[in-house]
C-alpha cells in the first residue's frame, strides 16, 4: 500500500482509493495504524473490494456526506480482436472437372465442388447412391448433391468417363473447389 501526501489518492493492489488528505498531508490513522476516514476505514474498504471481486464489478463510488470513495479495478475487459478483412473473391472459374496432376492418379480427371456445401451422395436416405465406383457418367449425370444455405444443389459430372474414386463421405463438409469425385475419361 503506497501513501502519498501530496495526492489524494493511495493505490492498494491496483485499486485505487480516492480518500481527502487531512492536515500536512497527514491521513486520519485508525485503531490497527490504517487510514481511517469515519465509515470508510481501510477494513471497510477492503470487504467493499472482496465485494467487487465476487460480484465483478470494474468500478464503485461511495459518497455518505462530504465523504466520497471512488475504487476503481485495473483492466478487466479483454480488448477483442478486429475481425480480419474479407476480400471479395474473384468470379471463380467453373468448378467441374479438372485434370488431376498428380503421378498416381495420371490420366484422371477430379469432378470438384462448385460451392461451399454439405456434400450428399444420394437425393434422400432411403435412396442409393447417384454414382459408385465403376459407374459410367456423362456431362449431364448428376453425381452428387451440395446443400448450401437450405438449397439443394444438383451438381453434373461435366466429363464423361467411369468413377475411379469417391474422395467425400455423405454428410461431410465441402469448401469450394474441393475434389469429390475422381473420374477415368472415355478412350
Amino acid at each position: 500500500m503506497h501513501f502519498r501526501a501530496s495526492q489524494d489518492w493511495f493505490h492498494d493492489d491496483g485499486l485505487e482509493v480516492n480518500q481527502p488528505l487531512l492536515t500536512d498531508g497527514e491521513f486520519n490513522m485508525s485503531k490497527g495504524g490504517k487510514p481511517s476516514r469515519g465509515i470508510f476505514d481501510v477494513d471497510r474498504i477492503r470487504e467493499i473490494i472482496e465485494l467487487m471481486e465476487q460480484h465483478d464489478l470494474s468500478e464503485v463510488d461511495l459518497q455518505q456526506g462530504d465523504d466520497k470513495i471512488k475504487l476503481n479495478r485495473g483492466a478487466v475487459a479483454v480488448p477483442m480482436a478486429a475481425p480480419a478483412p474479407v476480400l471479395a473473391a474473384s468470379a471463380p472459374a467453373p468448378a467441374g472437372a479438372a485434370p488431376v496432376a498428380s503421378d498416381a492418379h495420371a490420366g484422371t480427371i477430379t469432378v470438384n465442388a462448385p460451392m461451399v456445401g454439405t456434400f450428399y451422395a444420394r437425393p434422400n436416405p432411403e435412396s442409393e447412391n447417384f454414382v459408385q465406383v465403376g459407374a459410367v457418367v456423362n456431362e449431364n449425370t448428376v453425381v452428387c448433391i451440395v446443400e448450401a444455405m437450405k438449397v439443394f444443389n444438383e451438381i453434373p459430372a461435366e466429363c464423361s468417363g467411369t468413377i475411379v474414386e469417391v474422395l467425400v463421405e455423405d454428410g461431410q463438409p465441402v469448401d469450394f473447389d474441393k475434389p469429390m469425385f475422381r473420374v477415368k475419361p472415355n478412350a
